[in-house]
């Protein structure tokens, strides 16, 4: 699935460094995100594959650092939070500019500003290791994503119809239907509505139908876009012979404290930090695509 890199103590001007931004964020996909931060208590910080530097901190932060941003939207009506983007790829954005030389100050001299970071690279051809040699001199560990296999026996599914997003009475069940059963299969929650049970009242929309097994797969880890394409090909591949299955889903899961969610969008935290998405594929490779947040979001594009 794809290598990736937990790099501890990592000053924040190190990536605003030229020489890092011609090898890795001209060069490729750059993706980098605060570990063990939290985004309504903490300074936090993003690198897109974009080029763009999302940096979100409280007001003292922002004030001593003295870089142009905007009022977080979800810091309420005392402002206590900001955003500050920098483009790396700004052609503007070089070690002769102004502009350049008063970002790498604020970060490295006037409000040194330390992390640790998930950090991968993607570039077609060529090694991600190149990541853990350039930050060799700092503490650098190469980490694999955690892969779990379960089967999950005599499951109640939901019948589908992929003309039918609303579902049909009697004759299949919605996507909103699906979607908050999947939540409840992931949360490993019982399907059957017991009246003895006191964690949860659920059963399984109806119409459905009981399967013999079904196999869950779980990957936890930093996992890029361009491995999700591979997955989701690799899903579509599965019903290039004839199947029972009708159909098959993979749900992603963003990082609940990432300042981002969908493209630049601001992630808030509010209760849980959402954001989610979610394709369902059909035998006749049809799809649906599902896209969640939490309050603190704006709606998915």
């Amino acid at each position: 699935m794809g290598e990736y890199y937990l790099v501890k103590n990592l000053p924040l001007h190190e990536l605003v460094a030229q020489e890092f931004i011609s090898a890795f964020v001209k060069t490729g996909s750059c993706y980098a995100l605060t570990y063990n931060t939290r985004i309504d208590q903490d300074n936090t910080a993003a690198l897109l594959p974009t080029g763009k530097l999302i940096i979100s901190v409280d007001k003292d932060t922002y004030e001593e650092l003295g870089l142009q941003g905007h009022p977080s939207r979800y810091s309420g009506k005392k402002v206590m939070r900001y955003i500050i983007t920098i483009d790396l790829t700004d052609s503007a954005f070089h070690s002769d500019s102004k502009k350049y030389k008063r970002v790498l100050w604020a970060l490295r001299d006037k409000k040194p500003l330390e992390f640790d970071f998930l950090l991968s690279w993607h570039h077609t051809g060529a090694d991600g290791s190149t990541l853990m040699s350039y930050f060799s001199k700092h503490q650098i560990q190469a980490h694999q994503p955690k892969i779990t296999f379960s089967t999950l026996r005599n499951l109640q599914c939901p019948v589908l119809d992929s003309n039918e997003l609303q579902g049909k009475p009697e004759e299949s069940c919605s996507a909103q239907e699906l979607f908050e059963w999947l939540g409840a299969v992931f949360s490993n929650v019982e399907l059957d509505n017991k009246s003895f049970s006191f964690v949860s009242t659920y059963c399984c929309p109806e119409p459905s139908t009981m399967m013999d097994q079904a196999y869950l797969c779980t990957i936890t880890g930093f996992i890029l876009p361009e491995k999700i394409i591979q997955l989701l090909d690799q899903l579509c591949s599965y019903f290039d012979e004839p199947k029972l299955a009708q159909w098959v889903t993979l749900t992603v899961h963003g990082f609940a404290d990432s300042p981002v969610s969908w493209r630049e969008n601001e992630h808030g935290f509010q209760k849980g930090g959402e954001n989610l998405y979610n394709f369902v594929v059909f035998r006749s490779l049809d799809y649906w695509l599902q896209m969640a947040v939490g309050a603190n979001d704006d709606c998915p594009p």
